[in-house]
């Protein structure tokens, strides 16, 4: 008589790789940002605000080289008065995508393991097509045509947290599981032809960028403990991501920050299980802005330096959506010492905080 499966194994993430399209944007979209502001008081503001975001760089699939008096991007994708329909952005999601997450996986330098992948987990919320970048990464890697294929798609900055509790979730029911993530999201597709500050500032903060990691039960990298979602009550209103004529519709109210502190003064016990944020050695906060983790760090009373993983994460790509958190990760899990305990923790529409915690694998 068989014996019952084990329910006890734990989850790693053995490796995250992550990637990011050709195209360095920041300086370009802040410089060209009058072509949609065109009120003089709103555009001063909006370049106090780019001074003050923290971010650097930011990347696209679509090249913004040589400017034109009407467009935004090099190659007229956006040009005043005729921006793109959603079936359009839809098209350019589908070109971009699949080589974007090719690459990533080919980052993880799965080799001969990738015969083994039992299980694929593919995460947006900034495009949609079928058969989709599932099937291009199982034909390019030759993976296994009957593996089972799971999509978490629009649940917007956390969704990647999402997708590793089911990743978890499987690997806890088969120890034999290998789990293949990716997380792709072409944010840069959604820009709107808009006056409104706040809508403009949004774009400010938003890159293109993909991350692949592998999940088993093998006890390297960082293990997967426990999740825990908290929902901030009277804030759906603050984030929210919907589909219109013109694209993907995104509303990233200025009160996001104030709600992310009040959840958090509310649910901290409940997210570290009991402990005191003292206690934790790493905090991989996604970095939705810098206001965010301002507010991340002011709610937790954090020193200065916790955050600076996730800081060095927005300076570098800014948001991601749900790719960011495994950025943040990657960068941990290079660093990280054995025995180290971890949160993660990334927000989105409801107003949700999705989080995490984790720790590093010791040696055998």
């Amino acid at each position: 008589m068989g014996s019952e499966p084990s329910l006890s194994a734990t989850a790693y993430i053995n490796r995250i790789a992550t990637v990011v399209p050709e195209h360095e944007v920041h300086g370009a979209f802040v410089a060209r940002a009058g072509k949609l502001l065109r009120d003089r008081r709103a555009l001063a503001l909006f370049r106090r605000m780019a001074e003050r975001s923290q971010i650097d760089s930011r990347w696209s699939c679509l090249p913004c080289g040589a400017e034109r008096e009407d467009r935004i991007d090099e190659a007229g994708f956006y040009t005043l008065g005729r921006f793109p329909s959603t079936a359009a952005r839809m098209r350019r999601y589908e070109q971009e995508a699949a080589p974007l997450a090719i690459r990533a996986v080919e980052a993880l330098g799965l080799g001969a393991e990738a015969a083994a992948v039992t299980h694929l987990i593919t995460i947006t919320c900034t495009g949609f097509a079928a058969p989709g970048v599932d099937f291009a990464l199982m034909r390019h890697f030759g993976l296994n045509p009957g593996l089972e294929r799971s999509s978490v798609g629009f649940m917007g900055c956390h969704a990647a947290i999402n997708a590793l509790k089911l990743a978890r979730h499987i690997v806890r029911s088969d120890p034999g599981a290998k789990v293949l993530l990716v997380s792709l999201e072409l944010c840069t597709l959604h820009l709107q032809e808009s006056e409104n500050l706040e809508q403009v500032l949004s774009f400010l903060i938003f890159g293109d960028g993909c991350a692949a990691a592998l999940v088993t039960a093998a006890p390297e990298g960082l293990a997967l403990d426990s999740f825990q979602a908290v929902l901030v009550p009277e804030t759906e209103q603050h984030i929210s991501w919907r589909i219109g004529d013109a694209g993907f519709d995104m509303v990233l109210s200025g009160h996001v920050p104030a709600g992310v502190a009040e959840g958090l003064r509310q649910g901290t016990e409940a997210v570290l299980r009991g402990a005191a944020p003292e206690e934790i050695d790493l905090w991989a906060i996604h970095p939705g802005g810098r206001s965010v983790l301002d507010a991340v760090e002011g709610a937790l009373a954090l020193p200065a330096t916790a955050l600076e993983t996730s800081r060095g994460v927005l300076r570098d790509h800014g948001n991601m959506s749900s790719a960011t958190v495994l950025f943040v990760l990657r960068r941990m899990l290079e660093a990280a010492r054995p025995g180290q305990r971890g949160c993660a923790m990334a927000f989105g529409p409801g107003m949700v905080a999705e989080t995490m915690l984790f720790h590093t694998a010791s040696p055998a």
